[in-house]
């Protein structure tokens, strides 16, 4: 299987149907918008963002951004996995580029790096960037420091986005992704911009944003799950959390 994913043909092929599902269920959905004002001027002109989704919601974070003509330049950050691969023919179906990249692993370079001095050169450019920040591993729904750096260089405001349906079914994945079904009933959400931290912000200061990143991507997570009439989908625990003092410093530099 893992033969078969890695082939091209393969990924071009798997990727191009999932696209065209995703496209079908946005279009079947009766959608519910919520503080979309929030989004619409980076939609057009001042296009420097970097937008921010949980993994397991990323089948519909197509009808979040605007495509088109005239409109930003929105390109999500995929890993350079098997599934990245899939994952980058499904985005550009959908009317989004790409930019692969991973950490490293086991010593052995995924082009981390790379991506992230291309990503801030797209914002730095007028574009928006997109990613999830609990991928590609998890914990689930919770944000890892990465968009936070990116927000920090390219010095971009962060937006959370959030979207749910009726009409779903919930895997039992680390993410607990989401596969929405046609014909049913949705939120869409954006959160208000977050300011990016400063060019010479402390680790402390940077986990103070990051906080509040992840917690206004749960926030708006739960909120749609609710306007959809689902249960809502909890956080996984939190991975080595931080020590109490540098929680503290983190909780003081936030107020």
């Amino acid at each position: 299987m893992k033969q078969l994913l890695g082939n091209s043909v393969v990924q071009f092929v798997i990727g191009r149907t999932i696209g065209l599902y995703m496209l079908l269920v946005g279009v079947t959905t009766r959608w519910t918008r919520v503080n979309e004002a929030a989004v619409k001027p980076f939609w057009t002109g001042n296009g420097k963002l970097v937008a921010c989704i949980w993994h397991g919601r990323f089948v519909q974070v197509h009808k979040l951004w605007a495509f088109g003509k005239g409109k930003t330049k929105g390109v999500f950050l995929i890993s350079r996995s098997r599934e990245g691969g899939i994952v980058t023919h499904a985005s550009r179906t959908v009317g989004a580029e790409v930019i692969r990249g991973s950490s490293a692993k086991r010593g052995y370079s995924k082009g981390g790096a790379e991506a992230v001095r291309e990503m801030v050169r797209h914002i730095e450019g007028g574009g928006c960037m997109g990613m999830t920040p609990d991928g590609p591993k998890g914990p689930r729904m919770r944000a890892k420091l990465a968009p936070v750096q990116v927000a920090k260089l390219a010095q971009a405001p962060m937006m959370c986005l959030a979207w749910s349906t009726n009409w779903r079914i919930v895997f039992d994945s680390w993410d607990r992704f989401i596969l929405p079904l046609p014909f049913g009933r949705g939120a869409l959400i954006w959160s208000d911009p977050i300011a990016p931290p400063s060019p010479d912000a402390s680790d402390a200061e940077m986990e103070a944003v990051r906080l509040k990143l992840e917690a206004e991507m749960n926030r708006i997570a739960a909120e749609a799950d609710r306007l959809a009439g689902v249960p809502v989908i909890e956080p996984a625990p939190p991975k080595g959390a931080p020590p109490a003092e540098r929680v503290e410093e983190a909780a003081a530099a936030a107020t």
